[in-house]
């Protein structure tokens, strides 16, 4: 067994900081346009073993302090080092519902992997985190399967609206706390923006199917095919016996262009895409089973990683020519730097400072026939720090396109929000909610992930449906059974009901924002700086 991590583990620091990253196998670039498998192909026992070797076990732990869920990433690979994968597998559990999917598809980079001491500025690659979370959970799975703990039903019945990572997470942990757990899903088939928005070579269908598995061993129904508004209710979910109800719907509405052409037959939103090209049809409602001939020529607009995501499914649909048309530089770009050194690997042409003016459609014939777009260049930085952008005059452009993708972002599906009566929103019909419990405006319903921020992320989301799910298990063991569902009145959304003071849901900063303190600042950017400086000056003196 490893030494505990109850205190410090002894390790030569110095050492560790000179070992090199381990070499990530990936599917050549050639072979994978022609299938749907996962690029990264694991790392073996011996492999993940140097690898985590490479962690310094810093006592700051800078990498769980940027970690959303908080996971004891040191802890997790002291195990993977010292043989013991399925441990490391338990402590990613500890904090994280969903850490095989984390393990691939979180932006490591802004995150634990950019707090990285080892990859401090920029003079060695930062410890591949997220690639060990993915091996020590994927072995787990194969080999012990994912725990499947007992669960005692004494709680009160919940309803989970929504079976992405928010619900996903929420229904878990109020499973584990003994209550009988619905959840409702406007899908075919649980698993919401995972299965539905995320290409099966990022995120393997397999890994998501084992994890629906493990909540139905535990108790967790899933009720497919009902929409908020048409054929589900929260109000007639109280009546009918629900104590609580968890609303996790996410953010999963496209946003749209507005531009001429828009409309054409061959313009698509990125969902419609990604939902067509990914899945088979019996994986789909009945108006989205028609199959999809993106033709030779697919342009795709937007610059985070659902565009990436839709540029390599074209390619992997046959498309001869895939363009990628972002309208600032790549520095600017909200996406994974490795999902666009990906695209470019297998094909996809990407034209920088170009935005769509309008789409263009074949006289006469009523489908697409290309995009014209502008030059476009940066303008000075706003009070924020972001540059703008401006057109350059005669810097009008057209490319050919048989299909046009708009992957420019996602907003609340603002029919959902309305069809829960008395549920206080703010603009761009975002749940207001308490940030640390979920508590909304209605008595008894919670809410949580990006129903509550907009957009965020998979982790965030996982993290607001665990606290919600906590929320939730305390408030019902507090109330008498006799309150635990009825129509309460809806409560006033700044103070006025128990003492709470009701407010928005603050917006975390976007993920290009996170950064470590910088060493004037103090604390611990200056601390984790000096100490860096100082093991590499002794490692440059011993002639490395």
């Amino acid at each position: 067994m490893p030494e505990s991590r109850t205190t410090m583990p002894t390790v030569d620091r110095k050492a560790r900081l000179r070992l090199p990253a381990e070499p990530a196998a990936k599917q050549p670039a050639a072979e994978r346009v022609r299938n749907w498998n996962e690029v990264f192909l694991g790392f073996d026992a011996e492999a993940a073993r140097r690898e985590a070797q490479r962690c310094l076990q810093c006592p700051a732990a800078p990498c769980t302090k940027a970690c959303p869920l908080g996971n004891d990433i040191a802890a997790a690979l002291w195990r993977i080092e010292h043989a013991d994968p399925v441990g490391a597998a338990d402590v990613f559990r500890e904090t994280s519902n969903l850490p095989e999917v984390c393990g691939r598809v979180c932006p490591q980079e802004k995150l634990c992997e950019g707090s990285c001491v080892v990859g401090l500025k920029g003079k060695a690659t930062p410890v591949q985190i997220g690639k060990l979370e993915q091996y020590c959970t994927d072995l787990q799975r194969a080999t012990t399967g994912i725990p499947v703990p007992e669960v005692a039903r004494t709680g009160a019945p919940v309803a989970v609206v929504g079976a992405g990572p928010a619900g996903l997470a929420a229904a878990e942990e109020l499973a584990k706390s003994g209550h009988p757990v619905t959840v409702y899903d406007r899908w075919p088939l649980p698993g919401g923006t995972l299965r539905y928005g995320i290409p099966s070579f990022k995120l393997s269908k397999a890994v998501l199917d084992a994890k629906i598995a493990q909540l139905r061993a535990m108790g967790v129904t899933f009720v497919p095919e009902r929409t908020l508004g048409r054929d589900l209710d929260v109000a007639a979910l109280r009546a009918d016996g629900f104590a609580a109800v968890f609303l996790g719907y996410g953010a999963s509405a496209g946003n749209r262009l507005e531009i001429e052409g828009q409309d054409l037959p061959g313009v698509l939103l990125a969902t419609d895409f990604l939902v067509r090209a990914n899945l088979p049809p019996t994986h789909l409602p009945n108006d989205r089973r028609r199959p999809l001939a993106v033709g030779e020529r697919v342009v795709v607009i937007g610059g985070g990683d659902t565009a990436a995501d839709c540029v390599r499914s074209a390619i992997r649909l046959g498309a001869r020519e895939v363009t990628w048309a972002y309208r600032r530089t790549e520095a600017e770009m909200p996406g994974r730097a490795e999902e666009r050194q990906y695209a470019r690997d297998e094909g996809v042409r990407i034209e920088f400072l170009a935005a769509p003016l309008r789409v263009l459609g074949v006289h006469g014939a009523g489908r697409v026939a290309g995009v014209e777009l502008a030059r476009m260049e940066l303008s000075e930085p706003d009070a924020s720090g972001r540059r703008g952008v401006r057109p350059v005059a005669g810097g009008e452009f057209t490319v050919a396109a048989d299909t046009v993708v708009v992957a420019t972002g996602y907003h609340v599906d603002e029919a959902a929000t309305a069809a829960v009566r008395g549920l206080a929103t703010r603009t761009g019909a975002i749940v207001m909610a308490e940030t640390e419990t979920g508590r909304t405006s209605i008595p008894g319903v919670y809410a949580g992930g990006d129903a509550t921020t907009g957009p965020r992320l998979v982790a965030t989301a996982v993290a607001a449906g665990r606290r919600a799910a906590r929320a939730i298990h305390e408030d019902l063991a507090a109330a008498p059974r006799s309150e635990h569902s009825g129509s309460e009145a809806p409560r006033a959304m700044h103070g006025g009901h128990a003492g709470v003071h009701w407010s928005a849901h603050p917006l975390p900063p976007p993920v290009g924002a996170l950064r470590r303190p910088r060493p004037e600042e103090g604390g611990v950017g200056a601390l984790l700086d000096q100490w860096i400086d100082d093991l590499r000056f002794s490692n440059t003196q011993e002639g490395d």
